[in-house]
């Protein structure tokens, strides 16, 4: 940020959109404040000030309680306090000039009318934590913005950021990871887009029909009613990104289609944008075949969690051949998201290392003997 504009005793900025910077000491202090320079005997340490030139978009930054400026403290380890339209910033150098980029930013998206909450707070602090000059403008970019979506969809990470221009770059692309990091979400927001860009006629949802460890047991109704509970989760997507009756419509005329991925075979798919969802759970056969249907003009986007195969144990995860034979194939691209993606609830990502770190003591832990009765059921003796 350029340093402020002197104007009569104190410092303004003529950009409506920006906020001022300097020391709460001093005129001539402001200058090393905004050029980032420590305040403080102690070299590791700076105060800063930060005036915002909006009070309500000030409170609205904050958030509740001055929530958004507790979550900096926590996760930065500095002191962030809070006085109208002012936040004194009390750190580590690098923490506070962390801490600022995280509320010019955050600033600028309130003052564009976006509400802030306590996660893009926290996203947007990991973003710039991970990448410092990262252009967050260009990540938080509106992936329908150009089609009238029912709803804003941006990536939220750089993760999704890289992963939206991998599909915009490949015609078919593995996207591997846990739950949570919005592989499914973002591969049908790209394809919406792309359908209603007339990139592509028509947009195919597919994913296998397999029990995640219940027994679902014998569904009464039609084929469709016995096979909707599995593709629920893609029919629960597809309306957050448009209204009832449009995807009603779509969905009726088949220019959108969801469907089990066993009702693909034979088919050959032209001028389509084709998802296959949960594809840890497709065999070897299985993922050939689907592999096997793109025709001219289409792309696909596979994705799946090989962590949660719910195939037989003596079945082999199609998904995790196809990454083995595949890798090397010109034209395809590969996504792979860690536990550090996850972009919903904060405890998302601690369960998923819980169980990781679970796996790998277990993995590491010394075989027993055959023989070997477990400890607690050993003889007294």
């Amino acid at each position: 940020m350029k340093p402020a504009r002197r104007s009569g005793p104190g410092f303004g900025n003529r950009d409506s959109h920006s906020f001022t910077a300097c020391s709460s000491r001093s005129r001539a202090a402001a200058t090393a404040c905004i050029s980032g320079e420590p305040l403080a005997s102690n070299q590791s340490t700076a105060r800063q000030t930060l005036i915002f030139d909006d009070n309500a978009s000030a409170a609205a930054l904050y958030g509740e309680g001055d929530r958004h400026l507790r979550i900096l403290e926590q996760q930065l380890s500095v002191e962030a306090r809070a006085r109208g339209n002012e936040v004194r910033l009390v750190g580590e150098t690098a923490a506070i000039g962390l801490a600022r980029k995280v509320l010019e930013h955050l600033y600028g998206r309130v003052r564009a009318g976006d509400r802030v909450s306590a996660r893009e707070v926290r996203e947007t602090l990991r973003m710039l934590s991970q990448q410092p000059d990262a252009d967050l403008q260009d990540v938080y970019e509106d992936v329908l913005a150009d089609v009238g979506a029912r709803r804003r969809i941006a990536a939220k990470t750089l993760a999704q950021r890289r992963y939206v221009d991998l599909i915009r770059k490949r015609d078919l692309v593995f996207s591997i990871g846990p739950a949570g990091t919005g592989k499914t979400y973002l591969a049908m927001a790209m394809a919406i887009a792309a359908m209603n860009r007339h990139e592509v006629s028509r947009v195919v949802l597919t994913r296998p029909a397999v029990e995640a460890g219940e027994k679902l047991g014998y569904l009464p109704g039609t084929m469709a009613d016995k096979v909707n509970p599995y593709l629920r989760p893609l029919y629960d997507a597809l309306g957050d990104m448009m209204d009832y009756e449009k995807s009603a419509r779509l969905l009726e005329r088949g220019i959108i289609e969801v469907a089990p991925l066993a009702f693909m075979r034979g088919r050959t798919l032209n001028d389509a944008f084709v998802i296959l969802d949960e594809a840890q759970n497709t065999t070897g056969e299985q993922m050939k075949m689907f592999l096997t249907r793109l025709g001219f003009e289409s792309r696909a986007v596979v994705t799946g969690d090989v962590t949660q195969i719910d195939l037989p144990s003596d079945r082999r995860s199609g998904l995790v051949e196809a990454l083995e034979v595949l890798r090397g194939v010109d034209g395809i691209g590969f996504m792979h998201f860690t536990d550090a993606d996850v972009v919903r609830h904060p405890l998302v990502q601690s369960i998923i290392r819980a169980y990781e770190r679970h796996g790998a003591d277990r993995r590491d832990a010394p075989a027993r003997e055959p023989d070997e009765a477990p400890p607690d059921a050993r003889d007294p003796e």
